[in-house]
């Protein structure tokens, strides 16, 4: 039986209380993501933008930390800042990574904006031992209520953009999300669910998580 992520005592610091001298200023839920990261492992940031989470990892995990960034401007300040990133598409460049060259592979709020989401997927577990993937979910309780008052796609603090200027273009509930893992075999080892302040909610992906979470981290692995 595979042992439960718990985070640990004061990992995630409430965003509403001032960080005290030497604290972490990263987002919650990305520090949440960097306590299931082992130090000293392989990792592959998928989507790593300026770079924060990887950053974070480098200098308080150890890790032998990669980056895959979209943007040219993301790739350069990254590497202004001493971090090993290369430009890629995640569609496209992730099958030219070899099977298991990571231990952990790592896809933070990015998988909705996939042309592909279930290669992509594919593609995480099978280069990592496992991946970490975040991601907003759309069966959230105030996007249904949203939709039944407004008659009209929500825009929230996690999908903050218009229908016709929006570049995520497969939005999912945890429950689908959950049952393409099962469909692919994908094993997810532990879910753990925020609520739109970044705090830990629970674990687990039943329909109280769908209806409650304003996001959800999974660790997966291959079956």
């Amino acid at each position: 039986m595979t042992q439960r992520w718990e985070p640990t005592p004061g990992a995630v610091r409430d965003p509403a209380r001032p960080a005290r001298s030497g604290e972490s200023l990263i987002r919650a839920d990305l520090k949440l993501i960097a306590d299931m990261i082992e130090p000293g492992a392989r990792v592959l940031d998928v989507g790593c933008g300026d770079g924060t989470l990887l950053a974070h990892l480098v200098h308080t995990k150890g890790v032998d930390g990669r980056g895959l960034e979209l943007s040219m401007d993301g790739v350069k300040f990254c590497v202004n800042h001493g971090l090993s990133v290369i430009q890629g598409d995640a569609d496209t460049d992730l099958k030219d990574y070899p099977s298991d060259a990571f231990d952990y592979v790592i896809l933070s709020q990015t998988l909705q904006a996939m042309r592909a989401p279930r290669d992509v997927l594919l593609d995480l577990v099978r280069i990592g031992r496992r991946a970490v993937v975040s991601l907003p979910n759309f069966g959230n309780w105030r996007i249904r209520l949203w939709l039944l008052a407004m008659g009209r796609m929500p825009v929230t603090q996690r999908l903050g953009y218009q229908w016709w200027n929006t570049p995520n273009i497969h939005l999912c509930t945890i429950t689908d999300f959950v049952t393409l893992c099962r469909e692919v075999g994908i094993r997810i080892e532990d879910t753990v669910i925020l609520d739109r302040s970044d705090r830990i909610r629970g674990h687990g992906a039943g329909a109280v998580s769908n209806l409650i979470a304003e996001q959800a981290v999974f660790m997966l692995r291959r079956c």
